[in-house]
């Protein structure tokens, strides 16, 4: 991997790494669009009263201004001023403010795919950055979704998972109607709190999830137990809803929600076998979600966190009366780069794109190399020229040096050959028909 940056949590790949996210975007694009979603790019500024609608993670946002600029406001009151400019930290809020602004020029339901940096306040580790790419899939209707894009979209996200070079993994899902329905048919009305709670419970364990819901949220013992009981219930097929139905709650949210979910896992068992789990730990520490909601982890490599989430906003977006529910999932592509990167879990086949060097029999052969490597390049081989008219060893060493696989020769009599340095192989050649095997062609992406 490329070494330790001057500035933690601003990742910089080297060339070879770079191929390899590329590869991964290349990879997700072309899923995200044979299901027919269109690509968008939003600003990266945002205000902070558009950021901050839904969730609390204002310690997290970074705000923009220029270095002459004093922050007046928050030191006469200590409050941010909701106009000023802060870079946004996910690409749903954005997306909302996008459909709002554009909403007489969109066809409804929408579908979207957008593929950007955002930025986060985090403290710098492996698989957290400050600075990351994410790529996203929504879809947003106008007054009203069908529930079955909420399917949709977790097939998609498998389909375009399992493309990339990466671990077996899981979708975790869960729905916040089913949580929400259940809180409440035990008596615990402020669901968002337990849901915040609940949201930590891989990190601090069941005992302190369980003093949380007592102390800040008033929870009797057996209602936070009853809370801590649904958390564990995970299955790989539909025996979740005996599960929930065996601890004897009544809501009809949770009924609605439970039906949610069973559509959900039906459909993936039969179109994404073993790929999706029925998990009810998953909460989601956003406020804007009201669904179907979803974590992704790869198969041994849990620690890592979630490397997909997102899931159900019926109220994200509005204009007036007019609402703009969505559903869409986000894939960290820096968070799964850097573990691909980091545990040689696959590889470029060359550091470079080029697949010929032309060499230089003497500098005055560099216009005729340029036209060889311009025929060449119509027929879109990747190809550089020499520099210089070294000895031919030191230009096949440069070659060797950048992974190049092939040097072309062309004598003054016009006699065309080219050589597989790796080989050793070496034929003649004509520039107007000649080609690398298609694995030589371009840069292939190889998985350990």
């Amino acid at each position: 991997m490329a070494r330790t940056a001057s500035l933690s949590g601003f990742p910089e790949w080297l060339p070879q790494e770079r191929l390899v996210e590329l590869h991964v975007l290349d990879t997700l694009r072309k899923t995200f669009e044979l299901h027919g979603f269109s690509s968008i790019e939003t600003r990266a500024v945002e205000t902070v009263g558009q950021l901050l609608r839904k969730g609390e993670i204002d310690k997290e946002v970074y705000g923009l201004s220029r270095l002459q600029d004093g922050d007046e406001e928050t030191a006469k009151t200590g409050k941010t001023d909701p106009n000023a400019l802060a870079l946004h930290f996910d690409l749903t809020v954005p997306f909302a403010r996008y459909v709002v602004e554009n909403a007489g020029y969109l066809a409804f339901p929408f579908r979207r795919y957008q593929i950007q940096k955002v930025w986060r306040g985090e403290r710098p580790q492996e698989g957290r950055a400050r600075e990351f790419t994410q790529a996203d899939i929504d879809v947003v209707g106008d007054g009203e979704l069908p529930f079955r894009y909420d399917v949709e979209i977790a097939l998609v996200i498998a389909e375009a998972l399992s493309a990339l070079p990466i671990p077996d993994f899981r979708l975790r899902i869960n729905n916040r109607k089913l949580a929400e329905g259940f809180y409440r048919g035990i008596g615990l009305t402020d669901t968002a709190g337990v849901l915040r709670s609940i949201d930590k419970l891989e990190k601090i364990g069941a005992e302190k999830v369980a003093g949380l819901l007592k102390s800040e949220l008033g929870a009797t013992d057996e209602q936070a137990g009853l809370a801590l009981q649904l958390a564990t219930i995970r299955t790989e097929d539909t025996s979740f809803v005996e599960q929930v139905r065996a601890l004897g709650v009544k809501d009809e949210l949770l009924d609605e929600g439970l039906n949610e979910l069973e559509q959900v896992i039906e459909a993936a068992i039969q179109r994404a076998p073993g790929k999706v789990v029925a998990d009810l730990s998953i909460a989601r520490g956003l406020d804007y979600y009201t669904g179907t909601v979803v974590e992704t982890v790869l198969v041994g490599h849990e620690q890592l966190g979630s490397i997909c989430s997102g899931g159900r906003y019926d109220a994200l977006a509005s204009k007036g009366n007019r609402k703009f529910p969505g559903v869409g999932l986000s894939i960290g592509v820096t968070r799964l780069v850097s573990r691909i990167l980091s545990q040689e879990l696959a590889t470029a086949s060359r550091s470079v794109p080029t697949a010929v060097l032309v060499a230089l029999n003497h500098d005055d052969s560099w216009s005729a190399a340029q036209d060889v490597a311009a025929q060449l390049r119509s027929r879109g081989i990747a190809t550089e020229v020499a520099a210089k008219a070294e000895k031919f060893g030191k230009q096949i060493k440069f070659a060797d040096r950048r992974s190049i696989p092939f040097v072309w020769f062309t004598d003054d009599d016009g006699k065309h050959q080219v050589k597989d340095i790796r080989s050793g192989e070496q034929v003649d050649a004509d520039p107007a028909t000649w080609t690398p095997s298609e694995e030589d062609l371009y840069v292939r992406v190889v998985t350990a």
